[in-house]
């Protein structure tokens, strides 16, 4: 079965989504802006998930997590938790 291992940042709006991920792009840190905006538990940790399987996130998540591309940061995704930015570190088939 297919696993992946991915980081997130989660935030209220996707005004702020937006400007996070634009300051990723221009080259600040995932792990330090993880944990200092994110509103999940994971964002003390960098925003790092761990290694989970298809169906263990949200829908909206998984699609994201296993169809895009490794390595990039995608979003915002937008799930009933609020606004994601993702990143996939792993996955393997």
């Amino acid at each position: 079965m297919a696993q992946a291992n991915a980081r997130h940042i989660l935030v209220s709006t996707e005004e702020q989504c937006n400007e996070l991920k634009t300051q990723i792009n221009n080259g600040a840190d995932f792990t330090a802006v993880a944990a200092e905006h994110s509103s999940c538990p994971s964002g003390k940790q960098g925003g790092d998930l761990g290694s989970f399987g298809p169906g263990q996130m949200v829908a909206e998540f998984d699609t994201v997590v296993f169809n895009d591309a490794i390595g990039e940061v995608h979003g915002p995704v937008k799930t009933q938790f609020g606004y994601h930015l993702i990143e996939i570190t792993s996955r393997s088939e």
